[in-house]
């Protein structure tokens, strides 16, 4: 009799148990089904952003040609606005207007050609960076730049200073005797003189300043938008769907990668400029995720809409040798491994560093050694 018993608890126990495991098992497939519709809700949304973001650039370009009449962005009156000035400054120690032509040509020294830079007879390539704390060279750590430097045994000069954006900020001033931004626009009017280097002392970009001759580069490397973005600085000085802001384009993020070109272009015409664009990142606030370059918006587009917006600037200067890094979509860094190549959601880890620089390279590389 015990022993039937014990058959039929044994039994019992046993069905409890199977029971219990499939319970379990459907729970696990109904928490995995209902992490991938989850997954998919998410991938549809950021391919949607995506999308509308590429119909917001070319809603954009159509405005701004419209607007201008021509094919090139920021042409509006650039500094002095509301600086008081009692001489009218030179003409060749004023920001020049995007699209304007220069009353002076560039002197004979500052176009000098580039095939002077030579080391025994061989061109030494020499590259110049400008950018932000992605670009910026840390203590210890084996940057974008130290890569392309020894993968292209080129000659690199560091310009990069973290926290800078492209565009002047609302309270920077624009007159040259009061210069103190070192934006984008600060580092290149330091590099043609036009302003008081003493801003630069103390970060990476004061040595350059002291060492290097420009007129031997063959690479100027801009790298902004990530801080623009973040700074909430305006992607244009023209509104989707039509208007106009009422700032002066150095300030917003178009304006100023434009203006930057420009002068650079026409100080030292026989130098490539590489523009590269902000790269994914994930955003966080206090260590918890916000969103990443696609879902967050501050005003005036997400990030990819800037990292759109410095191809269309770019792709308005191709002729003038200007070569587009779009970072954010061809770097190889995205949501799936930005735990691997990213430290923090933006700033590159050291094997991030190396993903990156390996397009940049490839695009030097495949630039001045086309018969290659």
């Amino acid at each position: 009799m015990d022993n039937r018993r014990n058959t039929r608890k044994n039994r019992h126990n046993s069905s409890v148990l199977l029971l219990t495991v499939l319970i379990g098992f459907c729970i696990l497939a109904i928490i995995e089904i209902i992490y991938g519709q989850a997954q998919m809700r998410v991938e549809k949304e950021r391919l949607a952003l995506e999308e509308q973001n590429h119909q917001t650039v070319q809603e954009l370009k159509a405005e701004w040609n419209e607007l201008k009449g021509e094919p090139d962005v920021g042409t509006e009156t650039l500094p002095t606005a509301g600086v008081e000035q009692t001489t009218e400054p030179e003409p060749d120690k004023t920001l020049t207007n995007a699209g304007e032509t220069p009353d002076a040509a560039p002197t004979a020294e500052m176009s000098s050609s580039i095939s002077d830079n030579t080391v025994d007879g061989t061109h030494e390539m020499q590259i110049v960076f400008l950018g932000d704390s992605i670009m910026e060279h840390e203590d210890g750590k084996v940057g974008v730049a130290d890569l392309v430097s020894a993968t292209c045994n080129a000659k690199v000069y560091n310009m990069a200073m973290g926290g800078t954006t492209a565009a002047l900020l609302p309270n920077e001033p624009t007159g040259f005797d009061m210069w103190e931004s070192r934006s984008l626009l600060g580092v290149v009017n330091a590099i043609l003189g036009n302003i008081n280097p003493a801003i630069f002392d103390g970060y990476e970009a004061e040595i350059p300043l002291k060492e290097c001759d420009f007129t031997k580069t063959d690479y100027f490397v801009i790298e902004y938008g990530i801080n623009d973005f973040l700074a909430q600085v305006p992607i244009s000085k023209y509104m989707e769907g039509g208007g106009v802001r009422d700032v002066d384009a150095i300030r917003t993020y178009a304006g100023a990668l434009d203006s930057a070109v420009i002068q650079l272009h026409r100080a030292f015409p026989d130098a490539k400029i590489i523009m590269i664009a902000p790269h994914f990142c994930q955003i966080f606030d206090a260590g918890k995720f916000i969103g990443d370059s696609y879902s967050i918006d501050y005003g005036y587009g997400s990030m990819v809409s800037y990292a759109r917006v410095c191809g269309y600037v770019a792709e308005q200067h191709k002729e003038d040798g200007v070569i587009f890094y779009n970072a954010m979509e061809e770097s190889g860094i995205d949501a799936y491994n930005s735990d691997k190549y990213m430290v923090d959601g933006i700033h590159l880890s050291e094997e991030g560093a190396k993903m990156y620089a390996d397009l940049l390279v490839r695009l030097i590389k495949a630039d001045f050694y086309p018969q290659e």
